[in-house]
């Protein structure tokens, strides 16, 4: 079965990540390197089905949990805020209606829940498996941390997500074995495009031009794009001629937008 389908445009990663399982010898860490928006966090979940479907005694099984997102030995860390004491992902900020004034971030707390994770064994599979989106936002104090686990990782193979390898501490690097993801020639971005349902976004040239070869970050900025207001589009496409004029944008942008949308 090809587990890597849905991921186009990375040959590569592909058959670094393939050969790996296939040769029985997959590393402690890896380090998936590339921009937003080109696969990486597609290519961990494709990866993930191989890597615990290979050998196992029901792989439609595995896929299932895989796919529902409850298979007990897959822990997957995205950056989060903290509010009253409590985690909360983007997704889940958002959903709460909780103010952001920063980007959110891995927190120490949960590089503490990855390192209680792999203490225990796997339950199910032969291996317990970590991704770590956006690895860079981590602290030094989160990153020194993840490095003891990075060290002492037991039955677990752990899958950081990162722009680049300067991102993240070279300490940490140099325990991963580094997949490099490229960005996208036109053509392949059409057919992630169309394949996603995103066809529209074909028509609109800046928007395209502005992902540079990055699909995700085409889909991202053209959702962006639909919830700014014609008004604030239009002030904020014009040159202010004043400063009052200019302070005048800022306070309608900050009144509009979060300040996600804003960055």
């Amino acid at each position: 079965m090809d587990y890597f389908s849905p991921l186009l445009g990375q040959p590569q990663a592909i058959e670094l990540l393939t050969q790996g399982v296939l040769q029985n010898r997959v590393p402690p860490a890896y380090l998936f390197a590339g921009t937003n928006g080109i696969g990486r966090s597609l290519a961990a979940r494709c990866y993930l089905e191989l890597l615990l479907c290979h050998n196992a005694a029901n792989p439609s099984l595995v896929q299932h949990k895989l796919r529902q997102e409850n298979h007990p030995d897959v822990l997957w860390i995205q950056p989060s805020y903290q509010h009253q004491g409590q985690i909360y992902t983007a997704k889940e900020a958002e959903e709460k209606g909780l103010k952001r004034k920063t980007p959110p971030s891995i927190r120490l707390e949960q590089i503490r829940g990855i390192t209680n994770f792999v203490s225990r064994p796997p339950l199910e599979a032969s291996r317990s498996v970590v991704i770590i989106e956006d690895a860079q936002t981590m602290a030094e104090s989160a990153a020194n941390a993840l490095l003891k686990t990075l060290e002492e990782p037991g039955q677990a193979t752990l899958i950081l997500i990162a722009p680049s390898p300067d991102s993240i501490l070279s300490t940490l690097v140099s325990r991963c074995q580094k997949i490099p993801f490229y960005r996208l020639d036109k053509e392949t971005i059409k057919k992630v495009l169309r394949k996603t349902g995103n066809e529209e976004i074909l028509e609109n040239k800046a928007i395209l031009d502005l992902a540079a070869g990055s699909p995700g970050e085409a889909i991202a900025s053209y959702k962006q794009l639909q919830q700014i207001s014609p008004e604030l589009l239009k002030s904020a496409t014009q040159l202010p001629k004043s400063p009052r004029q200019a302070l005048e944008l800022a306070k309608q942008i900050d009144k509009e937008l979060n300040s996600e949308a804003q960055f």
